[in-house]
Order: structure tokens, then C-alpha cells, then sequence
């Protein structure tokens, strides 16, 4: 059972310049929140430098991958590996500021199920291509979900460690998790509320890849679709029909040419079954989420940090 407090978890893979300062702020951040206990937990992701030394050495516990598993994976296992009831996450590269949780923290005592921190500035707007794919993602998730999002995939957060374990077997192991993470709980009427924040240049070089992970999110919002709101992808290919059923009946129109007439007519045909089919999908997949385990690896090692002990302070302002 996890401890009233909160647990900062931190996936990292060759990040040894930037981790032992990013843990030595956010231990002196979640102490400054009066959350009751607190602790850095530093998800060492098949680093080849010395990440994991560097995060032990600045006070973090520290859970080993024996390889590079994914974002997705080790964040997972950093909230399984967690000591308290509440999570924050945040990156190892230095991109999300320490300073700007206990901002997530208040919204978040508010009674939301989650809170993100919605990056704003030069160093997250990106080339032209890159924002013109999180603008398309961004629209196809708003289209899912039936509201605004104002940003799918920010990896600074604030949630609860049991309510999010339900969902583990539907979240991405890689890149788009936090995507993921967003879907399931809008889809799943849970309360969640957007912080603005900096965001800041990187330490180091960018393991992203725009063109595989873009296809990789995409793949995710697709299947968080088929799982908890398949009539909407179902719609969206009727209406794909609808619309070539109406090129078909124009193109006769004018020509006078009957397959044109008989095509378009088979596209109406499909259409109807396509939609008949979302309602009956609706009908057998009804996704429930129930209070979570942590089905990961336990072969993981999780290290103490070095000299210092995570402290249990007194609840104050506690969710």
C-alpha cells in the first residue's frame, strides 16, 4: 500500500550531465510542497555513461534496466518501484523546470485526477514540421476525446499511483506514453486539468526521432480509439464512404455512365454497415478500469541513494 506523500519518477538514458542537478532541485521542490514524504525515483534506462551513479550520488533511488526498454517502460516501473501515493513525472534532460510543480501540486489539490503541465516557449515550438505533426495529432486527439487539450504529450505531471496502475496494460511503452495517458483518462470521464509552464533548451542530444515517433503516436490514438470510442472511428470511415459515394452519383450525373450509379451505390451499401458495425462495437467493448497491479519486471534492481535517506516530513498540504 503506498504511503501518503510523492514520488517524482524520472526515466533517463545516458543523461549523466543533466540528472544529479535535476534530482537535487526536485528533492528540494517536493520537500518545499509539505506533501508528507518524498523521494526522486530515477529509472536508469540501459544508460551506457554514468546516469545512474550521477542520480544515486544527488540523493535519488535509482531502478536499473539491464537495456533500453523505452520512455513508457521505465516510467512504468518507476511508479511500480514508487514509495508514495502520488506521482509526478518529469524528464532527465533538464526540459521541464523543478520550480514549476508546486504549481501542478495546487491544481492538482483541487481534487483532479491529473494535472500536466502545458509547455509554452521557443524551445518547444520546434521546426515547422514538427509543430505541424503535434498540431494534426493534437486534433485527431480532440476529435476522440470531444474537448480541448492543450498539450497531448507533455511529460511533466502530477496523478495517483493506484488510479493510474489500471490503465498500465493500455499505456505505450515508448514514446507516445503519455499521450496514451491522456487519452485513457479523458476517455474515461476522469478530471484532468491543464498548468502552463517553461520549457527549456535540453542538455545534451535529443533521442526523439520526428517521423517514427509521430507514426508510433499515431498508431497509439488509433487503438486508444478502437478501445474506448470505436463508434468514432467507425463514423469517420463512413463518412470517408458517404463522401466517395457522392463523388460516384456526380460523376454520373454528368456522364451518364451507370457503374458510376452501381459504385455509388455499393458505397452507401458499406457505409450503412460500417456505422451498424460502431454501434455493435459499442455495445462489446465497454472498457472497465479497475484499481490496478504493477504487472512489470521485478528483476529490476532498485538502488538507494548514496548518504542520504528520503525523508518523511510531517502532512501539511496533502492531497
Amino acid at each position: 500500500m503506498p504511503r501518503e506523500g510523492i514520488s517524482l519518477v524520472i526515466p533517463a538514458y545516458n543523461e549523466a550531465d543533466a540528472i544529479g542537478g535535476i534530482v537535487e532541485k526536485g528533492l528540494s521542490v517536493l520537500e518545499s510542497l509539505h506533501a508528507g514524504g518524498f523521494e526522486v525515483v530515477v529509472v536508469d534506462d540501459g544508460s551506457t555513461d554514468a546516469t545512474a551513479e550521477q542520480a544515486r550520488a544527488h540523493g535519488a533511488r535509482v531502478v536499473r534496466h539491464p537495456a533500453n526498454a523505452g520512455y513508457g517502460y521505465a516510467i512504468k516501473n518507476g511508479i511500480a518501484a514508487a514509495s508514495y501515493e502520488h506521482i509526478a513525472i518529469a524528464d532527465g534532460d533538464g526540459t521541464y523546470p523543478m520550480e514549476e510543480l508546486p504549481r501542478l501540486w495546487k491544481k492538482y489539490c483541487e481534487g483532479y485526477d491529473m494535472v500536466v503541465g502545458s509547455r509554452k516557449g521557443r524551445f518547444y515550438d520546434g521546426s515547422l514540421l514538427k509543430r505541424l505533426s503535434r498540431f494534426l495529432l493534437k486534433l485527431l486527439v480532440e476529435f476522440v476525446t470531444g474537448q480541448g487539450i492543450a498539450d497531448i504529450n507533455s511529460g511533466m505531471r502530477i496523478f495517483n499511483k493506484r488510479a493510474v496502475a489500471g490503465y498500465f496494460p493500455r499505456l505505450c511503452n515508448t514514446f507516445s506514453f503519455t499521450t496514451s495517458l491522456t487519452l485513457a483518462y479523458l476517455m474515461t470521464g476522469r478530471f484532468v486539468s491543464h498548468v502552463p509552464i517553461s520549457y527549456r533548451r535540453r542538455v545534451g542530444r535529443s533521442k526523439v526521432r520526428l517521423f517514427r515517433d509521430t507514426l508510433r503516436t499515431l498508431q497509439y490514438i488509433v487503438e486508444a480509439i478502437m478501445y474506448y470510442n470505436p463508434l468514432k472511428m467507425f463514423l469517420l470511415l463512413s463518412a470517408a464512404m458517404v463522401l466517395a459515394a457522392g463523388g460516384c452519383f456526380a460523376g454520373a450525373a454528368v456522364s451518364g455512365c451507370l457503374a458510376a450509379d452501381i459504385l455509388g451505390a455499393g458505397f452507401v451499401v458499406l457505409a450503412v454497415v460500417t456505422f451498424s458495425l460502431g454501434l455493435l462495437s459499442v455495445v462489446v467493448s465497454r472498457p472497465r478500469v479497475p484499481e490496478g497491479t504493477f504487472p512489470l519486471s521485478s528483476s529490476c534492481p532498485v538502488e538507494e541513494p548514496v548518504g542520504k535517506d528520503n525523508r518523511d516530513v510531517p502532512r501539511a498540504n496533502a492531497r
